[in-house]
């Protein structure tokens, strides 16, 4: 068996003097290999310093007594503290949550200080950040940011309060940056020998934007230049003229000519190396594979490039063209003048706090963050940003919707998905929030309104016990347009129609009591509003009050909150058959995704896909990738099928006057059960089994596909296993988690339950 030797050198990079590279043997790549090609600078110009440095960096990674966070103290007193600093801040004890950071600096204040806190839900396009501007006054300021495409990717939460201005801004960790950054490099080198001869351009396209849609380097390291064909030049005849509905961008909040030169100079040069890269992976598979484009079928080709992608991360000018690419990311950090930046262990910026009391100048600084104005780009760090939090007096400036009093948390986030394919569940950093906000506002468009992912969210919220929180915007009110809609009251009962329709729709998931309950809250608490692209001062008087209506609803949400004196009993025996059906219901469309099994409606998903899912849950802690959701789903099942179940108690601890009572005191059992069950589904599926999905991301080659889905199949089985009349001891276990859960809920709101009869278990050797 050989052991792999790891060595340091010395090198010249963009920071001043020499700086120090090495892999590293405690902190794994993209791949979640350990290795990772790590480079830092010495602080030095002199050359004997910087070899004793290097001299003492490779004592430390030759030998294995150093590789443990607790010699850190000891190599203080031996070593250079810049070769300690080196070697030993990568190795992470554990992860600062971002969200308590922000919190740290400005905390969010609550229902006790006189606060409401709303959620804006909504499909991606629908106009949720568009309203959102309305509401706090900005609808001039393009802060938030918006366009057609998906833009609102991390959290923002907006807090109305009296002077000054403030921001706390976190940032994804250096390691998730790392990570997308090789995974741009990597579909840009499969780019350039896939394609037959691409251009330079559309090897820069793939490399500059993320094939997720949330992570764009082109904001970041600018715009590839753009020689247009005369046809081309057709469609840019707008591109000299402001979006209308925006103010012209100065001159000094742009990126300078001089910027955009270096840019792109710097992405011609990234260009090139890429090319010399793929090119140096190709020789290599050939040595032992017949080329890509001689390969008989896809299965043959997934695999090589499978087996290609392994090549490159092998390959030393991969790892140093991504860490120089780190180096520039980096480097935008620096052209932020104002305010300060909080850094972790190795000096990465992890959140950036500024303070200011005139509004154009604090959103002028908030916009590097924030924005996507493509004449900021080659500046702009928001597809580095993962939360923004401001605080501030933002509050409309339109007649009717003034109010310095009101006291308002308003949430943003990234919008549902647009397909039934991923609204098969809604996100765990959705749902997770239920119980934190007074209101969940859904924000659809009354052009189509109540598609899949919009209903996904109703059943969600409504078998979560949070359906007395719902209230519905329907933006776009002023484009339904039709031969039968001659009036607004017609156009209004023709989308209210699609409000009764999805209740109806999901009354067999939900319940006949809780699709009551959810008709009766949708009864008073749409609201229809147009015009939003315009300034709030010119929108139609009619929209206006009906957002100042909206806004007084928003004000009014924490006093809706009801308690009963009664409370259910329950027989716990008869959970049994609905956490059956719920397993079930969990696993047998991922046995569709998956390609092990046949099931209706489910199409087998890309090979890429799936790894990309692998990669998320083993090297970066997220439970999802791009509308697969493993824990969301096993979430939505569970959750459905204890809904159903808390709706018949065997009886009553004491006399409930109506059904409307009942039913507050199931939804504050079903609340409890909501909130426990993401951490037995995150639990079960990710964390018992952190060593499995490395495992299923580590497989390559011929076979590596099927391999990975026997490896997730054997996961979801230990995770959700059948629940049966006679079962096996971890079918047995996972019914007393969840019995112990509900059990633990219903004694909490007062309820109480029956005591079940032994059950019949076999031990399966």
């Amino acid at each position: 068996m050989t052991t792999t030797s790891y060595k340091a050198t010395k090198s010249r990079s963009n920071r001043p003097g020499w700086s120090v590279s090495f892999r590293h043997p405690c902190r794994s790549d993209a791949r979640g290999k350990f290795g990772l090609k790590v480079r830092r600078g010495l602080g030095t110009t002199d050359d004997a310093k910087a070899d004793m440095m290097v001299e003492q960096l490779n004592v430390l990674l030759s030998n294995q007594y150093w590789w443990s966070l607790d010699r850190k103290k000891e190599a203080e007193r031996q070593f250079d503290e810049v070769v300690v600093s080196a070697f030993f801040d990568g190795i992470q004890v554990g992860r600062v949550m971002s969200r308590d950071l922000r919190e740290e600096f400005i905390p969010l204040p609550t229902q006790q200080e006189g606060y409401a806190r709303v959620m804006l839900v909504g499909v991606t396009g629908a106009g949720k950040t568009t309203l959102l501007r309305h509401l706090i006054g900005s609808d001039r300021d393009s802060f938030p940011s918006t366009s057609t495409a998906k833009t609102t990717t991390a959290d923002i939460e907006i807090v109305t309060a009296a002077n000054p201005y403030r921001a706390a801004i976190t940032f994804m960790n250096e390691h998730e940056v790392r990570c997308a950054v090789d995974e741009c490099l990597e579909e840009a080198c499969i780019c350039a020998i896939r394609e037959i001869d691409p251009s330079d351009a559309k090897i820069a396209e793939v490399f500059l934007e993320h094939r997720e849609q949330r992570f764009r380097l082109s904001y970041i390291l600018g715009s590839w230049p753009q020689d247009l064909t005369e046809s081309e030049a057709e469609y840019e005849f707008d591109m000299d003229f402001e979006q209308p509905g925006t103010d012209p961008l100065a001159d000094d909040e742009a990126v300078t000519a001089n910027e955009i030169s270096r840019n792109s100079q710097l992405l011609r040069e990234y260009v090139t190396r890429i090319r010399k890269v793929a090119t140096a992976g190709l020789r290599e598979m050939s040595k032992e594979r017949r080329a890509y484009h001689e390969l008989d079928n896809a299965n043959q080709r997934q695999e090589w490039l499978e087996e290609f992608t392994d090549v490159l991360y092998e390959n030393e000018e991969f790892s140093r063209l991504s860490l120089d690419i780190m180096d520039a990311v980096r480097e935008r950090f620096d052209s932020v003048d104002a305010g300060e930046f909080e850094r972790d262990v190795s000096e990465w910026p992890h959140l950036w706090y500024y303070e200011e009391r005139d509004r154009d100048a604090f959103l002028e600084q908030v916009l590097w963050f924030s924005s996507n104005h493509a004449r900021k780009f080659g500046r702009l760090l928001t597809p580095l940003v993962d939360g923004i939090r401001v605080c501030g007096p933002f509050q409309p400036s339109a007649t009717g919707l003034n109010g310095e009093s009101r006291k308002l948390v308003l949430m943003d986030g990234e919008g549902l998905g647009h397909s039934a394919k991923e609204a098969t569940s809604v996100s765990t950093k959705v749902t997770e929030k239920f119980s934190e906000v007074n209101m969940i506002l859904l924000v659809d468009s009354a052009q189509s309104p109540m598609q899949a992912a919009p209903m996904e969210l109703l059943r969600s919220v409504g078998s979560s016990g949070h359906g007395h929180k719902l209230a519905v915007a329907f933006t776009h009110f002023d484009q339904v347009k039709g031969d039968n809609l001659s009036t607004s009251g017609l156009k209004r009962s023709h989308v209210r129609k699609s409000v009764g329709n999805a209740v109806s729709t999901l009354r067999e998931s939900l319940g006949a009591p809780v699709s009551e309950i959810m008709e009766r809250q949708l009864g008073d608490n749409v609201f229809y509003l147009g015009n939003l692209d315009e300034a709030t001062s010119h929108i139609h008087s009619n929209y206006v009050k009906s957002m100042g209506a909206l806004m007084e609803l928003m004000q009014k949400s924490p006093e809706r909150a009801h308690s009963t004196k009664g409370a259910p009993i329950y027989n716990i025996a008869k959970l049994e058959l609905p956490l059956r059906d719920a397993a079930d219901g969990f696993k047998n469309p991922w046995w569709g995704r998956l390609g092990l099994r046949y099931y209706e409606g489910i199409r087998k998903e890309h090979w890429g896909r799936i790894k990309a899912l692998c990669r998320r849950i083993a090297n970066l802690g997220a439970d999802e990738y791009s509308g697969l959701r493993p824990v969301a789903d096993l979430v939505r099942q569970l959750q459905t099928c204890m809904s159903l179940w808390l709706d018949r108690p065997d009886g009553w601890t004491e006399h409930m006057e109506s059904e409307e009572e009942q039913q507050v005191a199931i939804n504050a059992i079903r609340q409890k059960v909501y909130d426990s069950i993401h951490d037995l589904a995150r639990s079960r599926l990710i964390g018992e089994h952190s060593a499995d999905w490395l495992i299923a991301f580590g497989y390559s080659g011929r076979g590596s596909s099927f391999e990975r889905a026997r490896r997730m199949e054997r996961i979801y089985e230990a995770a959700a296993p059948s629940v049966t009349s006679v079962m096996d001891r971890p079918a047995e276990m996972f019914l007393d988690e969840i019995v112990q859960l509900v059990n633990d809920a219903i004694k909490d709101t007062g309820g109480s339950i029956l005591e079940p009869e032994k059950r019949k278990t076999t031990d399966v050797i």
